[in-house]
């Protein structure tokens, strides 16, 4: 087989999935498989470092492709979006039937979990019904021994007419003889004759009847076979990207559209619908996997996942499992909270003698005291506040957050959560885009894109900012204890603070259910979609990638967008607060027109007008006010919690004053950086604006609503 241009895709990977790729003589690899069976460390694995991620062109949906060199021939595998089907009911899964259909990857390795392989093999029999050349891995051979789990992977290769090889992924067992079955399928050195599921009588033999023409007329590009499929059962996706792929309708075709209607009134005639066309598909591919999966799986009783049953029994029970869950979470958040103090103090010092170099340097050069104060005061002072506060908490909590995700409890958390967002008319998986919000709002907008339905995608988008991120946690913490705790030091105010975030988790969580009711009855209506919830065998949790993964991918990814709109930021606050009319600077002017609708909040002028500078990023929202309330013309921070609590009394704070600063902190429009990442994921400048206004009606009802309730019970 010779390496051209068109033996490695490179035309049809330019034009449909964007991957680019320039080189001739590299090979395509298309890595599928279900969520949960170790998809991504057999990419990691195989790739390194040599990888890059991204979305596929025009689609919320992360794609990642990475290289390895084996025999001296370069590999570029593209690690698709995990999915159970191919049957185009999310966009993961259209992703990834429409790359292996269309994309032409010189060989195609579906992973499977060992320990749950009869459920894994829908997805490889669909695939083999796309391309015969296929590589079954069968990964995480070390948990099915552990579980008890025997895998005949002979015998399967036999039945599945496709090499089968057996990977423990993690440990790195079984690569090398996965990269010579790739290579021998991909250059024809192994013959391969997949298995093809047979539907019955009937449907076999409408199959036959167009599948013949569909060949004539797509001239070889598509399989035919599967097309027909596609096309009998009204798989509207697939038609669809058919024919934008072929650049022509098939039903154009006189001929076919003739057979394929008689074929349909036939269908009719006998009281089948094309629900029960697509059902039967199903059901005939359901049970061959199960067939296949009787024939090759042996158990040992005694060792069989009892572990594992005896912890979900504890973890996802209806008296343990809430429980069990906000006491995890506390746990992560307090480590976060009391660990991160020191890292923040140390980043802010390193970063503020950095700020008095740079005054020295712009002195040297005789720069003018007003660009040294915009530039070094402005500037580079509002980032090293962002900088500094927000860095340490997300180089903790994401850590810890993906050491949950790797452990497998996570999908516990959205189990337990599943029942009361059903009851709100939203998707369970919304629970986890949700938890991942609690360490930056935009993360959690970007986790939304695992939801398949559009319309509670939407909710979930709108309704992340009712969770704290790592940016107003410094906020809540700094109310809590100066007015709660009573600034009494050490452990104690840790564990203050920790309660009361906890009790914004609770309140957080309870308007996020709330308001995704409503939406889901008026803007968004809509009845909350079924789905797949997998609950992952528990596994050893692997450090090194966990912090790479919690590194790269989030916290200097979040902290990217953050400093790009802080920087911004800082020339307008410096600029407002250092230019004055009537000897009263504009932050002072904005000040007093907000003050009066500020104090019927509970609140005052400058607190409103810190939230408003804020919006790039919730960590200067204090710096700001106390920068006002000293009339100072730069952010400062004060040296003690005693400090803060005395400026803000002296100021005029009560207790409701902070129970309303903390009311409008858990809800208030989203942070810039959120913001914009909301713009990108929904392509939409309306659900862009809808998502500023809920939280913020929301939060100013609230705060009202306290601050007037306390007004009339004499208790403010």
């Amino acid at each position: 087989m010779g390496l051209t241009k068109q033996s490695t895709s490179l035309g049809v990977l330019k034009g449909t999935t964007g991957v680019d790729i320039e080189a001739s003589d590299e090979i395509i690899v298309a890595l599928a498989g279900n969520p949960n069976t170790g998809k991504s460390t057999v990419f990691n694995s195989l790739t390194g470092l040599k990888q890059h991620t991204g979305n596929w062109p025009g689609k919320t949906v992360t794609r990642a492709r990475g290289r390895y060199r084996y025999r001296d021939r370069e590999y570029v595998l593209v690690d698709l979006p995990g999915t159970y089907s191919l049957l185009a009911n999310s966009m993961e899964e259209q992703v990834a039937g429409e790359f292996i259909c269309f994309g032409r990857p010189e060989a195609t390795v579906v992973v499977t979990d060992a320990t749950c392989l009869e459920r894994n093999l829908n997805l490889v029999l669909q695939i083999m019904e796309i391309t015969d050349r296929v590589v079954v891995c069968v990964n995480l051979m070390d948990e099915a021994a552990r579980k008890g789990i025997n895998i005949d992977l002979e015998r399967l290769s036999a039945l599945l007419g496709v090499p089968v090889v057996g990977t423990a992924a993690r440990s790195g067992r079984g690569l090398s003889a996965l990269k010579s079955a790739i290579e021998g399928v991909a250059f024809g050195r192994i013959n391969t004759s997949p298995l093809k599921v047979g539907y019955g009588e009937m449907l076999e033999g409408a199959v036959k009847e167009v599948e013949e023409r569909i060949g004539v007329l797509a001239g070889g590009r598509i399989n035919a076979r599967w097309t027909a499929l596609r096309l009998l059962e009204g798989d509207s996706p697939f038609i669809r990207s058919i024919y934008r792929h072929l650049g022509f309708e098939l039903e154009e075709d006189k001929d076919l559209r003739q057979k394929l209607a008689d074929i349909r009134e036939g269908f009719e005639g006998w009281g089948i619908s094309s629900e029960e066309v697509r059902d039967g598909i199903v059901s005939a591919i359901v049970k061959t996997a199960e067939g296949i999966g009787r024939q090759v799986v042996g158990f040992n009783r005694k060792a069989h996942n009892q572990l594992d049953y005896k912890i979900d029994s504890i973890l996802t029970s209806k008296t343990f499992g809430i429980p069990i869950m906000v006491l995890l979470l506390g746990v992560v958040f307090w480590i976060t909270i009391q660990g991160a103090n020191v890292p923040s103090d140390l980043l802010a010092e390193g970063l503020f003698w950095i700020e008095g170099r740079l005054f020295v340097l712009l002195d040297s050069i005789e720069a003018p005291a007003w660009v040294a104060d915009i530039l070094v005061a402005g500037v580079y002072r509002t980032l090293a506040w962002v900088v500094s506060v927000m860095l340490p908490p997300m180089a903790i909590f994401f850590p810890l957050f993906t050491l949950l995700e790797d452990l497998g409890y996570l999908p516990r958390v959205a189990f337990n959560l599943d029942h009361y967002f059903k009851k709100a008319c939203a998707h369970g998986k919304q629970a986890l885009t949700m938890c991942m919000g609690f360490g930056c709002n935009a993360a959690g907008v970007i986790a939304c894109r695992i939801i398949d339905s559009p319309r509670e995608r939407l909710i979930a988008t709108i309704t992340n900012n009712f969770v704290p991120c790592n940016g107003r946690f410094p906020m809540l913490i700094a109310m809590a204890v100066i007015f709660s705790a009573g600034s009494v030091g050490g452990v104690v105010d840790s564990l203050v603070a920790t309660l009361v975030v906890l009790a914004a988790i609770v309140l957080g969580v309870g308007i996020t259910l709330l308001v995704s009711r409503l939406l889901s009855k008026t803007i968004l209506k809509g009845l909350p979609s079924s789905f797949t919830l997998e609950l992952p065998p528990y596994r050893k949790p692997q450090v090194g990638r966990i912090i790479i993964r919690s590194v790269f991918d989030r916290t200097l990814f979040v902290l990217g967008r953050a400093v790009a709109v802080a920087a911004p930021a800082g020339l307008v606050i410096w600029v407002m607060a250092n230019t004055s009319f009537g000897g009263v600077s504009l932050l002072a002017h904005g000040a007093r027109l907000l003050d009066p609708f500020a104090r019927f909040m509970g609140l005052d002028g400058y607190i409103l007008m810190a939230f408003i500078l804020g919006f790039p990023a919730n960590e200067i929202v204090i710096p700001i006010l106390i920068m006002s309330y000293t009339a100072g013309g730069t952010m400062v921070e004060l040296d003690s919690l005693a400090e803060m609590r005395q400026l803000f009394v002296d100021n005029g704070w009560t207790w409701v004053t902070a129970a309303c600063m903390m009311l409008f902190s858990l809800n208030h429009w989203p942070c810039g950086t959120t913001l914009w990442t909301i713009r990108k994921e929904t392509q939409s400048w309306k659900w862009t604006w809808i998502s500023l206004l809920v939280p913020t009606i929301t939060g100013i009802l609230l705060c009202i609503m306290a601050a007037q309730g306390a007004r009339l019970l004499g208790i403010g």
